[in-house]
């Protein structure tokens, strides 16, 4: 039987002049990020927009996974050998559902009134350092425990102070020794 009848082996194939030629000639794309406006490459941070909806739902979002994971331990703990299986299960769904909700709440709300003070401190002081960080980290602890009084208030403040201090600190030090 001749070969030219058989269609189980192509004969010619397409792109057979494309394996040897090394990928940085077929896609020589840019390293640095691209900009359409010069206004954009030369502005370093987030605008307040952006910066509420960042730490808002990553607040909430991690808020609701640490809170949900809390609640489905507390829910398994809680089950008795009495229970059937789909009570269990009902059971650890709810209690997941309920911490997760609370805890992802607190934490989305903790991260807009960070974000909105951080960004007001922007706005009125033209800068953007440190300082910022950990007076809107003072100003959102304690207007977080403000209603439970004035002692309450300022230990939250000095937490989120120092809570804010001690991110930035770590940023910068995983941008110096651990992205070269």
């Amino acid at each position: 039987m001749d070969d030219s009848g058989d269609q189980r082996f192509r004969k010619y194939h397409p792109y057979q002049n494309f394996y040897s030629v090394p990928s940085q000639s077929l896609y020589n794309l840019p390293t640095s990020p691209e900009f359409l406006f010069q206004e954009e490459a030369a502005r370093q941070r987030r605008s307040w927009s952006e910066n509420l909806t960042y730490y808002t739902g990553a607040g909430y979002l991690g808020g609701a996974i640490v809170g949900g994971a809390k609640g489905t331990l507390d829910g398994i703990k809680a089950a008795e050998a009495s229970d059937r299986m789909k009570v269990r299960v009902n059971r650890v769904l709810n209690s997941g559902g309920h911490s997760g909700r609370r805890l992802g709440n607190t934490v989305g709300v903790l991260g807009l009134m960070f974000s909105g003070i951080e960004s007001s401190l922007v706005a009125l002081r033209d800068e953007d350092d440190l300082v910022n960080t950990v007076v809107a980290g003072l100003g959102t602890g304690a207007i977080y425990r403000a209603a439970r009084g004035p002692r309450s208030a300022a230990i939250a403040g000095a937490i989120g102070g120092i809570a804010a201090a001690a991110a930035v600190a770590g940023k910068h030090v995983v941008k110096r020794y651990l992205l070269v």
